[in-house]
């Protein structure tokens, strides 16, 4: 059987139509941008015109989109400032936040510069929002609430427009983890209470090592990169040309087929759910499945067993790529910690397996995927 790629939530591939627009920048457009002769110039220029079609599906200013190197570096671009330059001195988030959110927090906790608490989740992983209002009504300080619009890992997917205005009736800064959503639903930030979000290329058939982070204009926050003066003064480091090319044509091809793409997509989970709910007798699904969910994962707990707990490594060896939970887990045996606290750490009886589809799957690799489980189970 031949490859399957079954891990889009990991990565995507990149699409031919991007590369083709990231090409001359790999080539023969290669002056630095910020060197004044004609070489920088065009470059310089390349930037804006990306930064501006940005902008424009993200319904945010040009003056609002400043390029990283991805979601890490966003997010922690955006959690820092909020501490160090808005007066935050109060962090709410949730056990489920992606390492890059959870791993900074959990920092800045433990070096004394910000108290920390976790919101209450529901049973089936959605914020509890009375608990995250309660959380806001009571602190002394002024909060950051930092909390992913999507979960990469079970899909459910937050009302970042009511946590928003929660955070506007409490003055609290507010960050989304944006990754898993920015390329896959449409954005009008002129019409959500959120100070930062960010974006990954590779998420969407772009680059690797290319991302945004959205700074609203209300806010003012210094670099977390000191040296030269690119990106307006906010991000030292000679721009990734090519990457940055990259995103936008991504975002725009993402835009533009959004529609059909994302019909076609969650058709493809849909259909996938059933097979395993058809064939496999035992099986659940982790998360808000067919609720508020990300239309591209599917996350599936097998009843544990010595065959299924070798599903993983069965199915690699079958050239089937997935993963049992963010790509930061996806080689390791034990259970993510999204699935633990879930589930209050009583997952021990089960295997959870993350499907996540592009517009690149097809019924028929589902069919064979399914096929493929029937032999190994």
């Amino acid at each position: 059987m031949s490859r399957i790629y079954l891990d889009n939530a990991a990565t995507t591939s990149l699409d031919p139509e991007v590369l083709e627009a990231m090409m001359p920048f790999l080539t023969e457009k290669f002056g630095n941008p910020s060197s004044v002769y004609s070489y920088g110039r065009e470059t310089k220029l390349a930037i804006e015109n990306a930064r501006k079609s940005v902008a424009k599906i993200l319904g945010a200013n040009p003056g609002e989109i400043f390029f990283t190197s991805g979601g890490t570096e966003s997010t922690n671009t955006a959690i820092h400032a909020a501490v160090r330059d808005l007066g935050c001195k109060h962090i709410i988030s949730s056990p489920l936040e992606h390492h890059a959110t959870l791993h900074t927090v959990e920092f800045l906790a433990h070096t004394g510069q910000a108290k920390l608490s976790f919101v209450k989740l529901t049973e089936n992983g959605h914020i509890d929002m009375a608990d995250l209002e309660a959380l806001l009504a009571g602190s002394e300080d002024r909060s950051l609430v930092t909390l992913m619009h999507a979960n990469n890992e079970i899909g459910n997917l937050m009302d970042i427009k009511a946590v928003g205005e929660l955070c506007k009736k409490y003055d609290a800064i507010f960050h989304s983890d944006t990754v898993q959503t920015v390329g896959h639903y449409p954005f009008n930030l002129k019409d959500i209470y959120v100070h930062f979000i960010n974006g990954a290329g590779h998420k969407f058939h772009g680059p690797k090592g290319a991302g945004i982070l959205y700074v609203n204009e209300n806010v003012q926050i210094k670099p977390y990169i000191n040296g030269g003066a690119q990106e307006r003064n906010m991000r030292a480091g000679t721009e990734n040309l090519y990457g940055i090319i990259g995103f936008a044509k991504a975002l725009e091809k993402a835009t533009e087929k959004y529609e059909a793409d994302s019909a076609y997509v969650h058709g493809l989970k849909t259909y996938m759910a059933e097979q395993l709910l058809k064939y496999f007798p035992g099986v659940t699904f982790n998360g808000d499945t067919m609720g508020r969910s990300l239309y591209t994962v599917l996350n599936v707990s097998f009843p544990k067993s010595e065959k299924s707990e070798m599903l993983l490594f069965s199915m690699d060896m079958a050239g089937i790529c997935v993963s049992g939970g963010s790509a930061c887990t996806s080689g390791a045996n034990s259970v993510s910690h999204v699935i633990k606290a879930i589930y209050n750490g009583k997952s021990e009886n089960m295997v959870p397996i993350r499907f996540s589809f592009s517009k690149n799957n097809t019924k028929e690799e589902i069919d064979a995927v399914v096929a493929k489980l029937k032999e190994l189970m």
